[in-house]
């Protein structure tokens, strides 16, 4: 028996945001075949004037599967109450929500403006919390639910996408502080930082190539240690099926997790922890940090991201 033969989510309902196109669609496609019913949630539209939601929702019925399209935007408490409302109006239940929508933008924290933060934060973090919002009665209501959150090694840091990095770092938080208020009514809340190819819009991508030098001159824009593709191209459908298989029931004790997933390549991240402690009686003062700090606390205190190279005036700027 082929793998998508197996159906392991046959009379589930999800909700994936973003699922117009690349990872989200991917995520919806799959989801569809292992055969739940799909609210394809997408505010965008293709050049030709189509929406890509209704898009996707054709394809997957066209496959046999069944799915609805939804265009409210999640960034509104509004609009993810609508979607979620679309779900249970058209199939009756609510058993799954992939958060994957969000917008990028790609400046000097010095350049982005509060409505370019403000739209980064609000349709990455904010539509995930909103559409959480909603879906969480209903997933109590049955004591059971999957929240897949997506997040991103951007949020380890990565220049010219402090909001982008912001928002992704906040759904790490969330996703951690839901597993542990929801784990008790059967909800599961887990989290990838996928890496794949996902087509971005003209204004980031013309910012995007104007920071990049700098960018590539600083190293690797994660401060943690790097996952290693060494075979496999990126592609959004290499994401899908970790993100699928983690809905289903042989992932059903997997709980305030965050996985690594790109290529031929899944894994898991470690979770933040207190790498040195020192003890003083009586506290610290300015003087005794002085003392003990660099060789007790830090060891290291090179800035390992000034850039020395004279000459260069991308770098430079």
């Amino acid at each position: 028996m082929a793998q998508t033969d197996k159906k392991r989510l046959a009379g589930k309902v999800a909700i994936v945001s973003g699922s117009g196109r690349g990872i989200g669609r991917c995520e919806a496609l799959l989801l569809a075949e292992q055969g739940a019913r799909v609210i394809i949630n997408d505010i965008g539209k293709d050049p030709d004037g189509a929406r890509r939601a209704d898009k996707v929702a054709q394809e997957i019925r066209a496959a046999g599967g069944e799915a609805v399209a939804s265009t409210d935007s999640i960034s509104t408490l509004e609009g993810a109450h609508r979607t979620v409302q679309t779900a249970v109006k058209t199939f009756g239940r609510l058993d799954i929500l992939v958060n994957n929508a969000g917008l990028r933008a790609a400046y000097p924290i010095d350049e982005i403006t509060e409505e370019q933060w403000n739209l980064v934060l609000d349709s990455h973090l904010k539509g995930t919390y909103a559409l959480i919002k909603y879906a969480v009665p209903i997933f109590r209501s049955q004591r059971c639910g999957v929240i897949i959150n997506t997040g991103s090694e951007s949020g380890l840091g990565h220049p010219f996408n402090s909001a982008y990095a912001a928002a992704k770092e906040g759904i790490a938080g969330l996703t951690r502080s839901l597993a542990r208020e929801l784990g008790r009514f059967g909800i599961r809340c887990n989290m990838i930082r996928p890496r794949a190819a996902t087509p971005g819009g003209p204004e980031f991508m013309e910012m995007y190539q104007k920071w990049m030098p700098i960018a590539q001159a600083l190293g690797p824009y994660w401060l943690g240690e790097r996952g290693h593709v060494r075979s496999g191209e990126m592609k959004p459908e290499r994401v899908a099926a970790l993100v699928v298989w983690l809905c289903t029931e042989a992932a059903n004790d997997v709980n305030g997790q965050s996985f690594y997933v790109a290529g031929d390549e899944v894994g898991l991240w470690s979770e933040p922890q207190l790498v040195r402690c020192l003890t003083r009686p009586g506290g610290w003062d300015l003087d005794a940090l002085d003392e003990s700090g660099p060789q007790s606390l830090i060891f290291d205190l090179t800035n390992r991201f000034l850039i020395k190279e004279a000459g260069d005036e991308a770098i430079k700027a």
